[in-house]
């Protein structure tokens, strides 16, 4: 049984972290100048794009935090759930 790697050499970039970081901050500074659906839009596509990255690249890609599968299923689904909620919950106007 092969034991999972935990150390910084094996995660992904630090360039492309801190793209997904920069996503999070203009999400943030939308939904507090009350653009909740446009800050939960960059949320989820941030998401379904590092997702779909990750199930495309597979070891080559920049965002990794666990395996392979985990990483496509938690971004994909949590965009999708995003887009979801958006769809059934009103909130503020884009």
């Amino acid at each position: 049984m092969s034991h999972p790697y935990v150390s910084e050499d094996h995660e992904g970039k630090p360039w492309f972290e801190w793209v997904v970081a920069a996503m999070v901050v203009i999400a943030t500074v939308l939904a507090v100048l009350g653009h909740v659906k446009a800050a939960t839009t960059v949320i989820a596509v941030t998401a379904i794009i590092t997702g779909l990255i990750r199930l495309v690249m597979r070891e080559r890609s920049p965002w990794k935090v666990r395996s392979i599968g985990f990483d496509a299923f938690i971004g994909i689904g949590l965009g999708v759930g995003l887009f979801i909620l958006l769809a059934l919950v009103p909130v503020g106007i884009v």
